[in-house]
């Protein structure tokens, strides 16, 4: 699948949009649950405090954004994609500003980990 993906649109999106599906919730109450995989990810990328402050709202908004494109069923599952790719393309210049080079790149690695994680997960039934 990742293949798939990897010819028809560039893999930081890719990788930036699924992973937007792992942090955002499946089912309402589930906040400190998608909290947590955000504060994780801030831990990875050895955020300073003032990284934090500006990164965290970010990719809380995103999964909060990803959310509601994930439980629209009116959508296709390309529109959904097309929408993940403009969600992304509207944080991605705000996080690459915050984040070092090296913090975004760990940032890209972590998202794509998820998906793969994410991937077999689907596969497996769960």
């Amino acid at each position: 699948m990742i293949a798939l993906l990897r010819k028809s649109f560039p893999l930081p999106t890719v990788a930036a949009c699924l992973s937007l599906v792992i942090l955002a919730p499946a089912l309402p109450g589930q906040t400190e649950d998608k909290m947590a995989k955000v504060q994780a990810v801030a831990q990875q990328l050895q955020l300073t405090p003032d990284q934090k402050v500006k990164v965290l709202p970010i990719l809380e908004q995103e999964a909060l954004k990803l959310e509601a494109i994930k439980n629209n069923s009116s959508l296709s599952g390309m529109e959904k994609m097309k929408q993940l790719r403009a969600l992304h393309a509207e944080t991605a210049p705000e996080l690459q500003r915050i984040l070092s080079p090296a913090q975004y790149q760990k940032l890209q690695a972590i998202r794509e980990e998820r998906i793969k994680e994410a991937i077999e997960q689907k596969r497996a039934g769960h």
